[in-house]
Formats: C-alpha cells, structure tokens, sequence
C-alpha cells in the first residue's frame, strides 16, 4: 500500500501490547482508527492517546469470538467512515497446558479467539476491502506459528492455522487489489503471559509466576518496534513479517532442523529457568 493517509485501518486487540502501538502508529501516519477490544478500560485508554495526539477513533467494545458481533462491527465502520481499507487481527490469548491436561472447552477457548476471531474478522471486512482501490490484512500469528512448544499445543495450533490461513488466502487474493501479511512476532514485552490461562510452562514447572519472568527475560522486543515492522509490512506490502531477533534465529533454526530443534529449545528454555 503506497500511502496511508487517509486510510481506514480497523485494529482489533487494540487495548494494549502490539494493538495498541500500531493503532498509534497508524494514526500518526493519517488513518482513520477502528479500534476493539473486549477490555473497555485499556481499548478507552487507546482511543484517548490518539486522540490526544490528533487522530480519529472509533473505538468498539468486541468479543472477535461472537461472529455475529464482528459482523455488526464490521458494519457500524462501514456507516462511519465507508468501509476498512486495512484490517488488522491482532486479538489473541495464551494458554500453558500439557496437552493430557487439557480439555475441549480450553481448546474452544482459544481457537475461538486465535483462529476464529481472524476468520471472522477477515469474512466481515472482505467485501469492504474488494469493493476499495486497495486494502491489506494483517493477520498476527507467533513465532509459534513457527515451531511447536511444550504445554503450548493448543496456542501452537491455533497459530499455525493462522499461518495456513494466510498463506492460502495470499493465493487466492493473487490479483486483486488486496494484500495480505502474516505476522509472526517472537518474544514482545506484553502482558499476553501474565494474562495467559497457566498449569505448566514450557519447561515443566507449575509456577505461574516463574514463567511470567522467564517470558519478561526473553521478551526483547517492544510493541512499539513490532509496530513500525507491522506497519512496515503493510506499506511494501510483505507477505511474511518476522519480528525480533529471537523469531528470525528459531526460524532458521526450524528450517534447518525441522525435526531436531526440540533438544536446542529444551536447552534454551531450561537456561532461562535457572537464571
């Protein structure tokens, strides 16, 4: 997308983390904001910042599980402001579980807000983005969209549906005006872990609080730098956006141990256990 200014960019998960700074940055760069969150106080403190610093919100109280809700919110952007030129699905949540221990309501639980919230939001603003000059979507998936992770099988598959969602999408977009990127961010200092659903971590232990600090350790990476790759990404039109430094090396690792990195990441997750 050559230009931003101007644009209608719908952002979901925008109450904090990475939603929240390319809401920001987006607004800086001249788009209108559609904004959601089904946290209302941090999605308010959002639209208040851009606000603050000149931009256009519209801010929206979303649960992206509930179809019909994204939906209307679909419509009530194409009331406001004629329809989404950029659509970002960026809602998600965490769930550290071995996989014996889970059950179906947990896997409902985050597939309906990982995966089926990016399904949703992509189907609702579709029409809008076909019917404009030019529209991307921006659909957030992990690093471990990348790599499997123990007691991550359940955020690990809902992620790598993401990933065979846009990648299978990108083909079918293929000549049209809309764009796709998938995101596949590494460690970024949110608040994903500590808001996460938890029994064991990765490496084995039952404690919440350990794993939160282990997760802060290897979080290197800013919202506000995934931000400007994000956006980044949607300017030169990029298919794949790997953030971080820790994303890029896995995922070298990964292609070229695609079934042998299991022992290098047991190392790394038992160094960042003891330190």
């Amino acid at each position: 997308m050559t230009t931003l200014q101007g644009r209608v960019a719908v952002v979901t998960g925008a109450g904090s983390g990475i939603g929240r700074a390319t809401a920001q940055l987006l607004a800086q760069r001249g788009c209108k904001l559609a904004i959601s969150d089904v946290n209302a106080a941090g999605l308010s403190e959002t639209a208040e910042l851009i606000q603050a610093a000149g931009g256009e919100v519209l801010q929206h109280t979303l649960d992206v599980a509930d179809r019909a809700a994204v939906y209307a919110y679909a419509d009530t952007v194409a009331e406001a402001w004629g329809g989404a030129n950029i659509v970002i699905n960026n809602a998600g949540v965490a769930l550290a579980q071995p996989v014996k221990e889970l059950n179906y309501a947990d896997w409902e639980w985050v597939f309906n807000i990982n995966f089926w919230g990016v399904v949703h939001g992509t189907h609702a603003f579709m029409p809008q983005l076909l019917a404009g000059e030019a529209g991307h979507i921006v659909n957030i998936s992990s690093l471990f969209g990348l790599i499997g992770v123990p007691s991550q099988a359940a955020y690990c598959a809902s992620k790598f549906a993401v990933r065979g969602f846009n990648e299978s999408l990108r083909g079918e977009l293929d000549g049209t005006q809309v764009n796709i990127t998938s995101v596949h961010p590494g460690g970024i200092d949110t608040n994903i872990a500590a808001a996460s659903r938890f029994t064991a971590g990765p490496d084995g232990k039952r404690d919440k609080a350990g794993a939160v600090k282990a997760f802060k350790q290897a979080a290197i990476t800013s919202p506000e730098q995934a931000a400007q790759q994000i956006v980044q990404g949607i300017e030169r039109n990029t298919p794949r956006v790997v953030i971080g430094r820790d994303a890029k090396f896995v995922g070298t690792v990964e292609r070229l141990l695609p079934t042998g990195y299991h022992g290098l990441l047991r190392r790394y997750l038992n160094k960042l256990s003891e330190s």
